[in-house]
Order: C-alpha cells, then structure tokens, then sequence
C-alpha cells in the first residue's frame, strides 16, 4: 500500500469518529433520544474520545456527555462511575478555551443534580481548577466556570463552604464587575447560592465587596441580570438584622421599587422578596420601608400580578403589620386589607390562600380599630369557608382559624361578628359570643338592635356546657336585658324597644 493509502484509512477513522461525537452531541439535546442513547452503551464510547489527538473531538466528546448528565441523575451518576471526572479536570487545566467550556458544563450538569453528585466533583478535586478558570482571558470559559461552582455551592452549607475555601468569591466578585452582562448574570446567581445557607457564608460574600456592585446593577435594563442581582441582596439580608442593615445602608432604597413596577415578573417576585428579608427583621427596618414609599408600592405590585409572583408581597405585608400597631394601620392606609382579600378570594392555590389569611389575621390582631378595617371587607366569612372547607389544605385551615380568632378577639364591629352566630362551629363561636358579651353590657344601640336583627334568640338557642367560658359569655348577654325580653327574644316588637327608652 502506498503512504497514501495508509494516511487515508487514519482520515477515514477521524472523519468517523468526528462524525460519530457530532451525531451523538446533536441527538443527545432530544429527550426522547436519551434512553436509546444510554442502552446502546453511549458513555464507555465517549469516554476515550476525551483523549482524542483531535482537540474537536474532544470538546465534541465533553460536550455530549454534558448534555448526557444534564438529562438526569442516573447518566450524571454514569459519568461519575465511568471515571471520566478526574480525565476532565486535568484536560481543565491544560486544554484550550473551547475545551474548558465543554468541560465546565459537564461538571455543572452532574452537580446539579443531587449533592452527593456534586460532592464526588469535590472530591475529584475540580474546585480548585474551576476556580482557576474564574481568572480566564476568555468570558465564556469564566461564565461556564461559576454556572459549575453556583450549581456545587446551591445544594448545602457544606458544599458552598468548599466553594468558598477554594478561593471563588474574591473572583466571582470581580466577575460581576466584567462588561458581559451573561458573565455577570451567573456570577451574581452564584453569590447568591453561596450566600443563601448560612449568615458566616452571607459574611464571607459581604466581605468581598459584593453588595455595593450588586446595588449598583438594580437599574441596569436586562432583566435577567436584575433577577439574579435581587436574589443574592435577599439572600444576603435574610439572615440577620445586621446583614439587612448592611444592605440598606447600600442605598437600595427608593431604587429598588423601581424594580416593583417592571414588565419582568420575576423581577418584580424577586423585588418583594427583598423587601421582605428586610422588613421581617426589625420594625424600624419596616418603618424605614413604609417611609420610602415601599408597603404602597408593595401593594400595587400585588395588584398587577397573579400567583406565585404574588407571594412574597402578601408575606411582606404580614411582616410589617406583625410588628406594631402603628405599621400595620400603615398597611391599611395604604389599602392592603381589600388587596389581600382579593388574593385570599381569587387565588386558585392555598398556600397562597394561607399567606393571605395570615397576613390579614396580623393586620387585624392589634386593636378594635385594626379589626374593624378587616371586618368590613366582608373577609371574615371567606376565612370561615375556607377554615371549614374539607377541600382547604391542612395549612389553609389552621391559618384561616388563626386569622379569624386574631381578628374576633379584637372586633367590636358587631354587623360583621353576627352572621357567626348562625355559621361558626363551636370553637369559633366561643369567641364571637365573647365579643358580644363584652361589647353589648356598654352599648344601648346594640343591644337594641342584636334583638331586633334576631342575634339575641340565635344566642338563647346555642348549647352551652353548664360553667363553660361559652356560658358565662350567654349569661353576661342576657343580664343586659330584662327577663322577658331573654325568654321571648324579638319576638315582643315594639314592647322590645320600649325597653331601651
């Protein structure tokens, strides 16, 4: 054979094999492919063609395993039993940029998944050249390389401490500072998925520096890098007064309820939330929000979007009016009470039902005032439904009870309180014939009234136990009134109110 025809069969064995890894990275991005692709031994395939002399092959290799272990945990778990880990970190370190992105991406789609598949990247000793990778001429190579250490560091404490033992957050910092808004994007998701486990991992980040380049990105107009930005300040905040302090002190405030007003909706869900890692501290970081213009925001925002988006506005202004008095009336001026009851009546999933009834029952646990506001937006009965709904969730019903107890033990507005008599199970109508008995002995107007409207008979009706709380609630109504008028309740008409002259 000639020299030519020799060199020809090496071409045909590279054009198969580049062939064979293209084929495999193009039909490994269809799910229904994967099964197939796995059964017919895909994995031990590939592994050598990390190795190839051809450095497109060997990216075209990395890059199909990746796709591979992103699809689910057991492929990522085959890259891990293949042994093809520690083949990819040393190619990390020493091949060229294109490599390096398709190995970054293969680590971050096995630790994804699970933290024992993320730990078995520790172990193998990526971590160190990952974060050797952060210091990259290249932004992709940067970008792959914390998109590898955020997935590591989201699932545990002590995961996201080997990200920050092996140097990344002075780095990842520094990425957030780079022009490309992509790099940008991972490098704050990353801080925020290191900061979100403890308060001494929330420090290490605060310590780098980064709240003050985080603040300075809530304006900037891609809504992604916003998201990812109001995500690591609330993940941040949420551990302490001090850190919260930290962040306000970062002039977040009014900038940030911009964000309120976005057509993004994660942004505006991202916005509330840090909001509220704020405002649950303290109520003079409350006061400090209600002052900025935040709870009306809060609440507008609220009221332009559904759902899950809803939420961390509705436990914001729980937060707020648990504190004081005087912040929650802040939140009824503000006309949060019809706000919540909108959401409490509209809202398909109870969960979201439930942070509204615990939010309304902290707006109307302070004082009669308080519990008037709620009361006549006619929330009162929808938190009874849905207390004594079968269909209500487990949750819906101890925070719906809760609320209407918060609110019952204060309310002296009686037209909202009567209608219970005739619907409220026994354990609700202690606390409703409670408030009768203590409101009527002092009010000759309603005492009038509570037997013309017919609550009067309705209480004569109730069985009480002999000496109960309930009991003694009956006895203190009836001693307001004459015996006859208790024996023959509205029944008497006019001799009625001319008992009341």
């Amino acid at each position: 054979m000639s020299q030519r025809q020799v060199l020809q069969v090496f071409e045909q064995y590279q054009k198969a094999r580049t062939q064979f890894v293209q084929m495999v990275a193009e039909l490994a991005t269809r799910p229904q492919n994967i099964e197939t692709l796995q059964n017919a031994g895909v994995m031990s395939l590939l592994r050598p063609l990390l190795l190839d002399v051809v450095p497109t092959i060997q990216q075209t290799a990395a890059l199909a395993l990746g796709r591979l272990a992103n699809y689910n945990d057991d492929l990522a778990e085959a890259v891990v039993k293949g042994d093809i880990l520690p083949q990819l970190v040393y190619s990390l370190a020493e091949q060229n940029r294109f490599y390096k992105k398709a190995a970054a991406f293969v680590l971050r789609a096995v630790g994804k998944h699970s933290p024992q598949l993320a730990q078995a990247i520790v172990d193998c000793g990526a971590l160190d050249t990952l974060v050797i990778c952060l210091e990259d001429f290249d932004p992709g190579v940067k970008e792959a390389a914390a998109w590898a250490l955020g997935y590591i560091a989201r699932h545990n404490t002590e995961l996201s401490q080997a990200v920050v033992d092996a140097g990344a957050i002075p780095l990842l910092v520094l990425c957030i500072q780079e022009p490309e808004i992509a790099l940008k994007r991972i490098a704050a998701s990353a801080l925020s998925d290191i900061s979100k486990h403890s308060p001494e991992l929330a420090q290490t980040v605060v310590d780098a520096g980064a709240i003050a380049h985080l603040a300075q990105m809530i304006l900037n107009p891609d809504a992604k890098l916003k998201r990812q930005v109001l995500s690591a300040l609330s993940q941040i905040a949420k551990h302490s007064v001090d850190l919260a302090e930290m962040v306000v002190e970062a002039e977040i405030f009014p900038v940030v309820l911009t964000c309120l007003k976005d057509k993004d909706e994660y942004v505006k869900k991202n916005a509330c939330t840090l909001i509220r890692e704020i405002a649950k501290h303290t109520p003079e970081l409350s006061q400090l929000i209600v002052n900025a213009g935040g709870v009306a925001a809060v609440i507008d925002c609220i009221g332009s979007c559904k759902g899950n988006i809803r939420l961390p506005g509705i436990m914001l202004l729980g937060y707020v009016a648990a504190h004081s008095e005087n912040l929650a009336m802040a939140v009824i001026i503000s006309k949060g009470v019809p706000q919540l009851s909108i959401c409490l009546s509209e809202e398909p999933e109870d969960h979201i039902k439930a942070a509204a009834a615990w939010a309304l029952g902290q707006l109307g646990r302070h004082t009669p005032e308080h519990a008037r506001a709620v009361a006549v937006t006619n929330t009162l009965p929808v938190l009874l439904s849905l207390y004594m709904s079968p269909e209500s969730s487990e949750d819906l019903q101890v925070k719906s009870k809760k609320a209407i107890k918060n609110i019952l033990q204060k309310c002296t507005y009686l037209p909202a309180l009567e209608p219970f008599l005739y619907d409220a199970p026994p354990n609700i109508l202690k606390h409703v014939v409670g408030q009768f008995s203590k409101v009527l002995p002092h009010d000759s107007k309603a005492r009038r009234l509570f037997v013309t409207s017919g609550g009067l008979k309705k209480v004569q009706e109730i069985k009480a136990e002999p000496g109960s709380l309930l009991q003694e609630y009956i006895n203190s109504i009836n001693n307001c009134y004459p015996e006859e008028i208790v024996r023959y309740g509205a029944g008497l008409g006019i001799s009625v109110l001319q008992c009341f002259q």
